[in-house]
């Protein structure tokens, strides 16, 4: 084809409907297409998929998906997040901010585990495995119980406990104006203080430990022992085996019974009865060490308020169970800790 003719063909084809408006290439997405992209969900479930998933269904995915990273009981294991726990902590100097204290939408979290997990294998997940893990989360935040089940109909009739925890930026309005003048640039202040340090929270283990605490704690144990052997003759054998079930919360963290040994908390054996930190082979946080040296004990009135808030008992402690809301959880959980005397 001659010069001439090559552009001759060219200016035609520019000339044509297609390309006369720009460069001709790709296509308008199809609907089908724009909804694969389309997958975020919104606070009052728009967006969602239809589907459905229980407690019981959630356990098992998470317990397959999840757990390596976020412990069997959403806990976090090493430096991964932990979703549980963390209730009205948001205050203190070092808050717990996890799914159950924190996130303030179920949306958030049913679109980041959909969008963004399972770590390395995202969006793998069909639409009822991330409804069963959702609704997992939540039990293990104590905010439904074990008969819960999570669907795209009641979706949006679930509130989190930190929803009206959240205040609209106003920084625009009520603060830039102050910083947006000309800095001063010399003798600004007449002198200098420190006014804080900054420190480092949840990286560097507790260090050392107050023998003279703990050996002042353990003088009890005889007493508490017999105490606790007393108490086990009148055990329920159906509320122990109850409590054997809601202990499955804290299996993560906490070994009972013959061969028990201390995990990332203190084996239970012979717990109830016995003074705050006394196992010698445990390394205690300094809350608890202090709690022994004064001489606490863990009757049933002072397991039963540390069960059901850990972190408000214990001020300080780094334990991340958000604790148990019902009192028969409680009391069952106290028989099977006794059926144990260590």
């Amino acid at each position: 084809m001659s010069k001439c003719l090559k552009g001759l063909a060219l200016s035609t084809l520019l000339a044509s409907p297609v390309l006369a408006d720009g460069y001709g290439l790709g296509r308008p997405a199809l609907p089908e297409e724009i909804a694969a992209w389309d997958i975020d969900v919104r606070p009052g479930g728009q967006g969602l998929p239809e589907g459905r998933g229980d407690v019981f269904t959630g356990e098992e995915v998470f317990a397959d998906y999840c757990a390596s990273c976020h412990g069997d009981f959403a806990e976090g294991v090493d430096n991964w997040p932990v979703l549980a726990g963390g209730f009205d902590t948001l205050g203190d100097k070092d808050p717990v901010k996890t799914v159950g204290s924190y996130w303030p939408h179920l949306s958030t979290v049913w679109d980041y585990v959909n969008r963004s997990m399972p770590f390395g294998s995202a969006q793998t997940l069909e639409a009822d495995e991330v409804y069963a893990i959702v609704a997992y989360i939540l039990y293990s935040n104590d905010l439904v119980d074990d008969e819960f089940e999570l669907s795209h109909e009641n979706f949006a009739e679930f509130e989190m406990y930190n929803a009206d925890g959240f205040i609209v930026d106003d920084r625009a309005e009520t603060e830039y104006p102050q910083w947006r003048v000309a800095p001063c640039m010399q003798d600004c202040k007449e002198s200098v203080e420190i006014t804080m340090r900054a420190s480092v929270l949840d990286v560097t283990p507790d260090q050392g430990e107050d023998e003279a605490a703990m050996s002042d704690a353990a003088d009890g144990t005889s007493d508490a022992a017999a105490v606790t052997e007393v108490a086990m003759a009148a055990l329920d054998p159906e509320l122990v085996d109850a409590g054997e079930t809601v202990f499955r919360k804290c299996r993560a963290c906490h070994q009972i019974g013959e061969g028990a040994k201390n995990k990332s908390g203190p084996h239970l054996n012979g717990v109830m009865g016995g003074p705050v930190a006394s196992n010698p082979d445990f390394k205690y946080s300094d809350v608890f060490l202090a709690a022994g040296a004064d001489g606490l004990v863990w009757d049933e009135a002072a397991m039963a308020e540390f069960l059901a808030k850990p972190r408000a008992y214990m001020k300080g402690t780094k334990m991340g169970f958000a604790g148990l809301k019902k009192e028969a959880d409680i009391e069952a959980v106290i028989a099977y800790l006794k059926s144990f005397d260590g």
